[in-house]
Order: structure tokens, then C-alpha cells, then sequence
């Protein structure tokens, strides 16, 4: 997704401010512009789903054994992993 924003985000920068010619009834510098709106979205969507595919989470339980009076900790981290 983050590439994906950047490559939209290009081609509506070539859109608005690198084409020459005209299209009649089409605005491409408004064109590009919105392909750079959307492209930016895109890139800032798919940064923040990187990052959020990289928490850690850490369980902590605590018991006694009733039995013995033993007391118990159990600690356990679970890493997503990056698709």
C-alpha cells in the first residue's frame, strides 16, 4: 500500500504539473491533483498498517497452588509478524 501511494502520488504530480497538452471537457491539473490527494492517503493508510503489524503483546498471569501455597508466573509475548 505504501508503494502504491507513492506511485499514484507520482503520476498526479506529472498529471498537474508536466503535461503540456490539453484534453477537452478534461482538467488534468485537477486530475493529478486528486490522484495526489488519494496517493497520500494511500501512503499515510499503509504506513500505519506497517507499524501497527509490529506491536508486541504480553500476557502476565499470576496463580497459587492451593496445595503447596505455591505461587506461579506465567509471562508470555506474542510478535506479529509481518505479512
Amino acid at each position: 500500500m505504501v508503494v502504491g501511494g507513492v506511485v499514484l502520488f507520482v503520476i498526479g504530480a506529472v498529471l498537474a504539473f508536466g503535461v503540456s497538452f490539453a484534453v477537452p471537457g478534461v482538467s488534468l491539473p485537477i486530475i493529478g491533483g486528486i490522484l495526489m490527494v488519494a496517493g497520500v492517503v494511500l501512503f499515510i493508510v499503509g504506513l500505519v498498517a506497517v507499524l501497527r503489524r509490529r506491536r508486541a503483546t504480553t500476557v502476565e498471569s499470576t496463580a497459587v497452588d492451593p496445595a503447596t501455597g505455591t505461587r506461579t508466573r506465567r509471562s508470555s509475548s506474542d510478535i506479529d509478524p509481518l505479512a
